[in-house]
Protein backbone atom coordinates (compact mmCIF):
# COMPACT_ATOMS: atom_id res chain seq x y z
CA UNK A 1 0.00 0.00 0.00
CA UNK A 2 3.44 2.19 0.07
CA UNK A 3 4.50 4.51 2.37
CA UNK A 4 1.21 6.55 3.64
CA UNK A 5 2.02 8.66 6.03
CA UNK A 6 -0.53 8.84 9.31
CA UNK A 7 -0.79 10.68 12.10
CA UNK A 8 -2.15 9.34 15.51
CA UNK A 9 -4.01 11.27 18.18
CA UNK A 10 -4.88 9.38 21.29
CA UNK A 11 -4.72 10.50 24.95
CA UNK A 12 -4.00 7.55 26.16
CA UNK A 13 -0.41 6.25 25.45
CA UNK A 14 -0.62 2.77 25.76
CA UNK A 15 -3.68 2.77 23.07
CA UNK A 16 -1.30 5.49 21.46
CA UNK A 17 1.69 3.48 21.20
CA UNK A 18 -0.60 0.04 20.21
CA UNK A 19 -2.05 1.86 17.21
CA UNK A 20 1.29 2.85 15.90
CA UNK A 21 3.00 -0.70 16.74
CA UNK A 22 0.34 -1.68 14.40
CA UNK A 23 0.02 0.57 11.44
CA UNK A 24 4.45 0.57 11.68
CA UNK A 25 4.27 -3.42 11.26
CA UNK A 26 2.17 -2.74 7.85
CA UNK A 27 4.23 -0.53 6.63
CA UNK A 28 2.72 2.58 7.46
CA UNK A 29 5.15 5.60 8.84
CA UNK A 30 3.63 7.63 11.58
CA UNK A 31 4.61 10.88 11.33
CA UNK A 32 3.33 12.26 14.69
CA UNK A 33 1.75 11.55 17.70
CA UNK A 34 -0.99 13.92 19.36
CA UNK A 35 -2.27 13.57 22.81
CA UNK A 36 -5.42 16.12 22.55
CA UNK A 37 -7.03 17.26 20.02
CA UNK A 38 -5.73 20.87 19.58
CA UNK A 39 -2.24 19.08 19.20
CA UNK A 40 -3.88 17.15 16.47
CA UNK A 41 -5.03 20.11 14.77
CA UNK A 42 -1.80 21.94 14.43
CA UNK A 43 0.30 18.70 13.76
CA UNK A 44 -2.13 18.06 10.85
CA UNK A 45 -1.34 21.51 9.54
CA UNK A 46 2.51 21.41 10.42
CA UNK A 47 2.61 17.51 9.01
CA UNK A 48 0.20 17.34 6.47
CA UNK A 49 0.06 13.66 7.06
CA UNK A 50 -1.93 11.42 4.35
CA UNK A 51 -4.67 9.95 7.13
CA UNK A 52 -5.57 11.26 10.47
CA UNK A 53 -6.84 8.50 13.22
CA UNK A 54 -8.71 10.80 15.81
CA UNK A 55 -10.34 9.10 18.93
CA UNK A 56 -13.29 11.23 19.81
CA UNK A 57 -12.78 11.47 23.24
CA UNK A 58 -10.04 13.54 24.02
CA UNK A 59 -8.95 16.22 26.73
CA UNK A 60 -8.82 20.19 25.47
CA UNK A 61 -10.43 19.30 22.04
CA UNK A 62 -12.53 16.41 21.07
CA UNK A 63 -12.00 14.48 18.19
CA UNK A 64 -15.19 15.71 16.17
CA UNK A 65 -14.71 19.14 16.55
CA UNK A 66 -10.99 18.73 15.98
CA UNK A 67 -12.38 16.63 12.48
CA UNK A 68 -14.29 19.96 11.94
CA UNK A 69 -11.31 22.09 12.26
CA UNK A 70 -8.67 19.60 10.35
CA UNK A 71 -11.24 19.85 7.65
CA UNK A 72 -11.52 23.40 7.70
CA UNK A 73 -8.42 23.88 7.13
CA UNK A 74 -8.43 21.25 4.36
CA UNK A 75 -11.66 19.53 3.54
CA UNK A 76 -9.34 16.93 1.71
CA UNK A 77 -7.79 15.62 4.49
CA UNK A 78 -8.49 12.09 5.25
CA UNK A 79 -9.78 11.79 8.69
CA UNK A 80 -10.43 8.28 10.52
CA UNK A 81 -12.31 8.07 13.89
CA UNK A 82 -11.02 5.59 16.31
CA UNK A 83 -13.40 5.11 19.18
CA UNK A 84 -15.65 3.25 22.11
CA UNK A 85 -18.32 5.33 21.57
CA UNK A 86 -21.17 3.58 18.73
CA UNK A 87 -24.33 5.15 19.74
CA UNK A 88 -26.90 6.36 16.76
CA UNK A 89 -26.22 10.12 17.43
CA UNK A 90 -21.93 9.67 17.66
CA UNK A 91 -22.21 8.28 14.14
CA UNK A 92 -24.50 10.99 12.89
CA UNK A 93 -21.64 13.21 14.11
CA UNK A 94 -19.11 11.70 12.73
CA UNK A 95 -20.58 11.31 9.14
CA UNK A 96 -21.29 15.42 9.70
CA UNK A 97 -18.05 16.47 10.89
CA UNK A 98 -16.84 14.80 7.51
CA UNK A 99 -14.70 12.05 8.64
CA UNK A 100 -14.02 9.28 6.12
CA UNK A 101 -14.11 6.34 8.31
CA UNK A 102 -15.19 5.11 11.91
CA UNK A 103 -13.61 1.90 13.76
CA UNK A 104 -14.59 1.18 16.80
CA UNK A 105 -11.76 0.44 19.45
CA UNK A 106 -13.00 -3.18 19.97
CA UNK A 107 -12.95 -3.56 16.56
CA UNK A 108 -9.46 -2.21 16.11
CA UNK A 109 -6.99 -5.16 15.54
CA UNK A 110 -9.17 -6.77 13.11
CA UNK A 111 -10.29 -3.26 11.20
CA UNK A 112 -7.82 -0.63 11.11
CA UNK A 113 -5.50 -2.19 8.94
CA UNK A 114 -8.41 -2.41 6.27
CA UNK A 115 -10.25 0.65 7.17
CA UNK A 116 -6.38 2.87 6.08
CA UNK A 117 -6.25 0.84 3.16
CA UNK A 118 -9.65 1.43 2.29
CA UNK A 119 -9.41 5.34 2.87
CA UNK A 120 -5.99 5.35 0.60
CA UNK A 121 -7.77 3.90 -1.96
CA UNK A 122 -10.48 7.36 -1.47
CA UNK A 123 -13.23 4.84 -0.16
CA UNK A 124 -14.98 5.01 3.13
CA UNK A 125 -14.60 2.64 5.66
CA UNK A 126 -17.45 1.49 8.08
CA UNK A 127 -17.26 -1.63 10.57
CA UNK A 128 -20.52 -4.14 10.14
CA UNK A 129 -22.11 -2.86 13.23
CA UNK A 130 -21.78 1.10 12.24
CA UNK A 131 -22.27 0.12 8.68
CA UNK A 132 -25.70 -1.08 9.78
CA UNK A 133 -26.74 1.38 12.27
CA UNK A 134 -25.97 4.01 9.24
CA UNK A 135 -28.41 1.85 6.74
CA UNK A 136 -30.85 1.87 9.10
CA UNK A 137 -31.13 5.22 9.78
CA UNK A 138 -31.02 6.09 5.83
CA UNK A 139 -34.04 3.47 5.72
CA UNK A 140 -36.10 5.37 8.85
CA UNK A 141 -35.70 8.58 6.54
CA UNK A 142 -36.81 12.08 9.15
CA UNK A 143 -38.24 10.03 11.44
CA UNK A 144 -35.05 10.13 13.64
CA UNK A 145 -34.56 14.13 13.11
CA UNK A 146 -38.22 14.76 14.30
CA UNK A 147 -37.72 12.68 17.84
CA UNK A 148 -35.14 15.25 18.82
CA UNK A 149 -35.67 18.16 20.31
CA UNK A 150 -33.71 20.96 18.48
CA UNK A 151 -31.09 22.50 20.40
CA UNK A 152 -29.61 25.99 20.50
CA UNK A 153 -26.44 25.62 18.00
CA UNK A 154 -22.89 26.72 19.39
CA UNK A 155 -19.82 27.99 17.60
CA UNK A 156 -17.07 26.21 17.17
CA UNK A 157 -15.48 28.64 19.80
CA UNK A 158 -18.39 27.96 21.82
CA UNK A 159 -18.06 24.28 21.55
CA UNK A 160 -14.48 24.45 22.60
CA UNK A 161 -15.21 26.72 25.70
CA UNK A 162 -17.83 24.07 26.64
CA UNK A 163 -15.87 21.33 26.54
CA UNK A 164 -12.89 22.62 28.85
CA UNK A 165 -15.28 23.78 31.51
CA UNK A 166 -16.77 20.51 31.38
CA UNK A 167 -13.57 19.07 31.88
CA UNK A 168 -13.39 21.44 35.01
CA UNK A 169 -11.10 24.50 34.34
CA UNK A 170 -11.84 27.95 35.43
CA UNK A 171 -12.55 31.08 33.13
CA UNK A 172 -9.32 32.44 33.70
CA UNK A 173 -8.13 28.54 32.77
CA UNK A 174 -10.16 28.67 29.74
CA UNK A 175 -9.06 31.90 28.69
CA UNK A 176 -4.99 30.83 28.80
CA UNK A 177 -5.66 27.89 26.42
CA UNK A 178 -7.58 29.63 23.78
CA UNK A 179 -5.40 32.65 24.34
CA UNK A 180 -8.12 34.74 25.49
CA UNK A 181 -9.04 37.63 28.01
CA UNK A 182 -10.44 36.73 30.88
CA UNK A 183 -13.32 39.16 30.38
CA UNK A 184 -13.71 37.87 26.88
CA UNK A 185 -13.62 33.98 28.19
CA UNK A 186 -16.45 35.26 30.71
CA UNK A 187 -18.32 36.57 28.18
CA UNK A 188 -18.39 33.74 26.33
CA UNK A 189 -19.21 31.85 29.08
CA UNK A 190 -22.51 33.91 30.14
CA UNK A 191 -23.50 33.81 26.73
CA UNK A 192 -23.08 30.03 26.36
CA UNK A 193 -25.38 29.43 29.93
CA UNK A 194 -27.68 32.23 28.26
CA UNK A 195 -28.52 30.59 25.34
CA UNK A 196 -28.32 27.03 26.63
CA UNK A 197 -30.44 28.09 29.16
CA UNK A 198 -27.93 26.88 31.90
CA UNK A 199 -28.14 27.51 35.50
CA UNK A 200 -24.65 25.33 36.86
CA UNK A 201 -21.36 24.15 36.03
CA UNK A 202 -23.30 20.53 36.87
CA UNK A 203 -25.71 21.25 33.73
CA UNK A 204 -22.99 22.19 31.17
CA UNK A 205 -21.40 19.11 32.19
CA UNK A 206 -24.56 17.07 31.44
CA UNK A 207 -25.39 19.01 28.71
CA UNK A 208 -21.60 18.48 27.00
CA UNK A 209 -22.40 14.48 27.76
CA UNK A 210 -25.10 14.20 25.68
CA UNK A 211 -23.58 16.26 22.95
CA UNK A 212 -21.01 14.23 22.72
CA UNK A 213 -18.56 17.25 23.87
CA UNK A 214 -16.93 15.60 26.29
CA UNK A 215 -17.18 11.08 27.13
CA UNK A 216 -17.66 9.96 30.34
CA UNK A 217 -14.73 7.46 30.34
CA UNK A 218 -14.95 3.81 30.42
CA UNK A 219 -13.79 0.51 31.40
CA UNK A 220 -10.90 -0.91 29.28
CA UNK A 221 -10.37 1.00 25.91
CA UNK A 222 -10.45 4.46 26.25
Amino acid sequence: MGQARILVADDHEVVRKGLCALLESRGWQVCGEAIDGRQAVDMTRELKPEIVILDIGMPNLNGLDATRQILRNNPDQKVLVLTITDTDQVVRDVLQAGARGFVLKSDAARDLVAAVEAIMQHRTFFTPRVGQMVLEAYLKGGDSRSQEPSLPTLTPREREIVQLLAEGKSTKEVASVLNLSVKTAETHRSNIMRKLKLHSVGELVLYAIRNNIVQVPKEGWG
